[in-house]
């Protein structure tokens, strides 16, 4: 018999621990879209050696299990630098160095995507090369990229749940706990389960939104 009731103790706890995703997956993304800027222009430049470590990067993370690359490092850090990195710290900047290679080749399709006609002529009006990239080419890429970028947010905040096995309070962790302490397994996933449901469809709501604004001057 279903017995919702035993967790009503513990639902402040499951709001911070909601909170706590929320936070997690806003910075996750802010770093892997900040990342994933720079490695596509990266990538598009014509330095060799700088093209390639770029794709050598892009190519290590999505080739590599995210997993591995949390605990690589959450436990290796200390051991590299001396720096007690913490687990939520840990989350977010695996988290953002992964997305960041994805964020990268969506960002990279949006860029070559943008006119060619467009790009000779800035050259020849001598709009200086930053201008041109951050107020004429990015906007445009964005708008291209969009429906892949609130992809990769979705996935980042249901993959968010791997943080929990290094010990981060988030949404899953609270669940986990709940069941530990109550031995009530099927009600705490459940309302876990509900949660990132609810927060999944927000942000299929928010990117809908997004792309009707973006999409007036079409």
């Amino acid at each position: 018999m279903l017995d919702f009731s035993v967790l009503d103790p513990y639902l402040p706890l499951l709001a911070s621990a909601v909170w706590i995703t929320i936070k997690f997956t806003f910075f996750s993304t802010l770093i892997g879209f900040l990342g994933g800027f720079i490695l596509a222009l990266i990538t598009l430049s014509h330095n060799r050696l700088f093209s390639f470590l770029a794709k050598a990067y892009i190519s290590v993370f999505r080739g590599t299990p995210l997993l591995v690359q949390l605990m690589l490092i959450y436990f290796a850090t200390p051991q590299l630098t001396g720096y007690t990195i913490s687990a939520l710290e840990a989350g977010v900047l695996s988290f953002g160095l992964n997305s960041a290679a994805y964020i990268s080749e969506a960002l990279r399709g949006g860029i070559l995507s943008v006119d060619r006609g467009q790009w000779e002529a800035s050259m020849s009006l001598g709009v200086p090369t930053h201008r041109f990239i951050l107020d004429i080419i990015l906007p445009q890429a964005i708008k291209n990229a969009l429906p892949s970028l609130v992809n990769e947010s979705i996935m980042l905040l249901k993959d968010s749940s791997l943080v929990s096995v290094i010990g981060v309070a988030d949404t899953l962790r609270w669940a986990d706990l709940i069941q530990a302490k109550t031995f009530r397994a099927f009600e705490a996933f459940i309302v876990a389960a509900a949660v990132y449901y609810v927060l999944v469809m927000l942000l299929n709501l928010l990117g809908a939104y997004l792309e009707r604004k973006v999409r007036v001057s079409d």
